[in-house]
């Protein structure tokens, strides 16, 4: 099957990015060696796990808002996503993604490397502290996976995702973000030929959603 993905219009809300990432970020190389060549590793699961504790306390004043949200909103208004069943949000950090999930789908974990960072998250969900290249869930475990400027660890969200499950990727700076990957090159990292895709820009940033067709 052809490989597909569907641009819809820009929300209302589209909005120039901060200037704050871009192509030379640090963040850039890791986030494609860790979707393209297993560039993962305890220790850099350890300096990760660091930088974001450390940055915690101070992470939803900077990275919340209408804009910053506006994707994730977009994407549950126009992404064809069912709420019910489970949903797992991966990269959660201090619940900006979260509080927008909770109310709407029927069930959802919270998963973030940063203990710091699930300290500071409200309990609105369950949250759990794992590596999200080696989660503690069985296969297929979930029907949506929302990934919210995340590192992509194609296995392994591919062995927790239910056969029919979609994967919602969102980065809230567009290509400005940091830990950025495009929709296509998203797609190409998933493990099979048979994805298919929807997706859009919307606040800042863009959002897609991913899924293989039955």
């Amino acid at each position: 099957m052809d490989i597909v993905l569907r641009e819809l219009p820009d929300a209302d809300d589209l909005v120039e990015p901060e200037a704050v990432g871009g192509p030379d970020h640090p963040m850039r190389q890791v986030t494609r060696q860790v979707a393209f060549e297993d560039g993962w590793s305890p220790g850099r699961a350890a300096k990760i796990a660091d930088l974001f504790d450390s940055l915690a306390p101070g992470w939803s004043a900077d990275h919340s808002g209408d804009v910053r949200v506006a994707p994730l909103r977009d994407a549950l208004r126009r992404g064809g996503l069912d709420p019910g069943g489970c949903w797992l949000e991966l990269g959660s950090g201090t619940g900006v993604g979260t509080v927008e999930l909770a109310p709407v789908v029927d069930r959802l974990v919270a998963v973030d490397l940063s203990a710091g960072m699930l300290a500071n998250a409200p309990d609105v969900a369950p949250r759990v502290r794992a590596d999200a290249s080696v989660l503690p869930f069985p296969d297929a475990a979930f029907d949506v996976a929302v990934l919210i400027n995340m590192l992509l660890f194609p296995a392994e969200l591919c062995r927790v995702l239910a056969p029919a499950g979609k994967v919602v990727w969102i980065n809230t700076l567009g290509d400005r973000t940091p830990i950025h990957l495009p929709p296509a090159d998203v797609i190409a990292a998933l493990p099979g030929d048979d994805w298919q895709g929807v997706t859009a820009r919307a606040g800042s940033g863009f959002w897609a959603v991913f899924d293989r067709p039955c």
